[in-house]
């Protein structure tokens, strides 16, 4: 089965590429017959496309979340409509379910925030596509490598780390390297429709800095106040401070098991 890979030098696509060492990388500078030609012989694209989310969201940057998710996934879908591919799996984020509210994939409530449109929009790109089509909804992806992991460990490390406010918001997570295999799993058993990639247990802001601080042998007594996230990150404090409680039922109804279904597991992996 070949492979193509859109967006592949970010977190997730770099630890693709490990997987799927033969796969064919495309480029987001490339016109519709350069994709075509990229495409002859591919079975599944996976795309991953977009900006880093975690950043100060001026106008500007948030064009550019918009241009680098919609206009480069509608330039994808038409290449892909006119190709052999038989699956594609394209991203989307845990971001366009309502703040503080239960929610599997049979949620049908939408935030309504920047986020939330722009994931509603990302998702009608990649519907478009007249192949098998999954949609997967990532969750905070844990890793050493990137992510938001990455970003947290040196303030953790000087004992600096703390809850966000009073620690109250749900964070749903993921390991990367059940993210890959539930790639590997949704190909493998040609599964369509959406599906949350998330760990099968969120926990709340004050629970994930305790077992970070802990793993880490270092305080955490320093709450940070969601008013100084907004000052550092504008509307995009959001995605730090949002309350996603997001549960993988249709992953675990179709028969993926989690080699990282807790937190504690999770950072003990990442961390030693």
């Amino acid at each position: 089965m070949k492979i193509a890979l859109n967006g592949a030098s970010g977190f997730v696509g770099t630890a693709l590429q490990k997987t799927f060492k033969d796969s064919v990388i495309l480029d987001r500078h490339d016109d519709e017959s350069q994709l075509l030609a990229k495409l002859e012989g591919v079975d599944v694209v996976i795309n991953l496309a977009g900006a880093p989310i975690i950043k100060r969201w001026s106008e500007a940057y948030k064009r550019t979340l918009v241009n680098s998710r919609i206009n480069t996934t509608h330039k994808l879908i038409t290449a892909i409509n006119q190709s052999n591919v038989s699956h594609l799996v394209s991203t989307s984020a845990i971001g366009i379910y309502p703040n503080n509210i239960s929610c599997d994939e049979s949620c049908e409530a939408f935030q309504d925030d920047f986020l939330a449109k722009l994931t509603q929009a990302w998702e009608r790109e990649a519907l478009r596509c007249n192949k098998e089509t999954t949609l997967l909804r990532f969750g905070v992806v844990l890793g050493k490598e990137g992510g938001a992991l990455a970003q947290m460990l040196t303030p953790f490390k000087l004992g600096l780390g703390g809850t966000i406010a009073d620690g109250s918001m749900m964070l749903s997570w993921i390991h990367i390297k059940d993210l890959v295999r539930i790639y590997e799993f949704i190909i493998a058993q040609k599964l369509t429709g959406v599906y949350n990639a998330t760990a099968p247990h969120p926990v709340s802001n004050r629970l994930f800095t305790k077992t970070l601080g802990g793993a880490l042998k270092r305080p955490t007594v320093l709450p940070v106040p969601k008013f100084v996230l907004r000052l550092m990150y504008s509307e995009g404090a959001s995605v730090l401070t949002d309350s996603k409680e997001v549960y993988p039922k249709s992953l675990q109804e179709a028969g993926f098991d989690f080699n990282y279904p807790e937190i504690q597991t999770a950072l003990d992996d990442l961390l030693t």
